[in-house]
């Protein structure tokens, strides 16, 4: 199976070296392209560097991972080099299979990675139209299996899965970033350890609720002491 990644920005990029990770590709299987061609000189001892058409017709799965405004002229380049069996796999949540299939009426998937995929532990959203097979999704599943957990989600469903696994980093990165921020005006323990234990308490909280099922109502429960500064 042939690979191919079209745009080397942060999920392009990240993408590329976690399938060439899994040692299931040689450099003749996994491809990349992108506007700016210097760009890709860090993955070329890996991956074979093509152009956007070059790229399409070699590829069984092609990922786009462009910014909306550029994707439908990537897709009007790419449209007429595609081949019938390939899968076509857009990384834009909020543009439509309706209106990736005006452009490019072919079997498509989209692929909502999280930042975490970059420690293999992404919750990647992915949603078909009706005409990718099982086998196809077989493939992406595996595939990206190489980055974490695949949450096959319906088209109208993206939205909100994106927001609970691809922008969470963000919100829970911002809501502790305050908290650390208050606590430090409030004590001499040096600022980097304050993120330390707080990030370290998040994760083993998250950790222990996931391996005991437990609910955010257990948890606050077993926090808050009966009497105590807690409860």
């Amino acid at each position: 199976m042939k690979v191919g990644v079209i745009g080397y920005g942060s999920m392009g990029k990240m993408l590329l070296h976690k399938f060439h990770e899994t040692g299931r590709f040689s450099k003749d299987d996994l491809l990349a392209a992108n506007r700016t061609s210097e760009k890709l000189k860090e993955c070329e001892a890996f991956a074979g560097l093509c152009d956007n058409k070059t790229l399409a017709s070699s590829s069984d799965i092609v990922f786009v991972c462009v910014r909306p405004v550029d994707m439908r002229a990537v897709l009007e380049e790419i449209k007429d080099c595609l081949r019938q069996e390939t899968l076509l796999i857009s990384l834009n949540g909020s543009i439509t299979f309706e209106m990736l299939g005006k452009v490019v009426p072919h079997k498509t998937a989209k692929v909502i990675p999280s930042l975490t995929a970059e420690i293999g532990r992404s919750q990647t959203i992915v949603c078909y139209n009706d005409k990718v097979s099982e086998e196809d999704k077989k493939n992406v599943s595996e595939l990206l299996g190489s980055i974490g957990k695949v949450i096959e989600l319906s088209e109208d469903e993206v939205g909100m899965g994106s927001e609970l696994v691809s922008c969470m980093p963000g919100f829970i990165a911002s809501i502790f970033d305050v908290i650390c921020r208050k606590a430090k005006e409030h004590t001499s323990i040096p600022k980097e350890q304050v993120i330390e234990m707080v990030l370290n308490t998040m994760s083993a909280t998250g950790d222990l609720m996931l391996r005991n099922d437990m609910t955010f109502e257990q948890v606050v429960e077993r926090v808050a002491t009966k009497g105590g500064i807690t409860e």
